[in-house]
């Protein structure tokens, strides 16, 4: 079992920059693929990113790339996002998902084992 926790959402101004975290618990988070999802009002989740266990695999939704960037510490048994460069329509709850090892990094919300509560992220001036 592993529950997952996300902090660090908030408004921002557009152009500004936003860093999430999402605290794990459980002795096996190095082993998880984890991704972040998000939702914004009448949409469906979508996949924003995801790293492998060993953080050496990175997958991004194409609105994102080059301005949100995933991390994790297995130590800390913590990932993050950073997201720079926010615009109004990456305004949205953010999920953070654990899924047991794959092939491949887990882009369908079907696909993931444990979810956060989520936390909002709000960019608007």
């Amino acid at each position: 079992q592993v529950q997952l926790v996300e902090s660090g959402g908030g408004l921002v101004q557009p152009g500004g920059s936003l860093r999430l975290s999402c605290a794990a618990s459980g002795r096996t988070f190095s082993s998880y693929v984890m991704g972040w999802f998000r939702q914004a009002g009448g949409k469906e989740r979508e996949f924003v990113s995801g790293i492998n266990p060993s953080g050496g695999y990175i997958d991004y939704a194409d609105s994102v790339k080059g301005r949100f960037t995933i991390s994790r510490d297995n130590f800390a048994n913590t990932v993050y996002l950073q997201m720079n460069s926010l615009k109004p329509e990456d305004t949205a709850v953010y999920y953070c998902a654990a899924h047991r090892p794959r092939l491949r990094i887990g882009l369908q919300t079907r696909e993931y084992d444990y979810w956060g509560q989520g936390t909002q992220v709000t960019v608007s001036s």
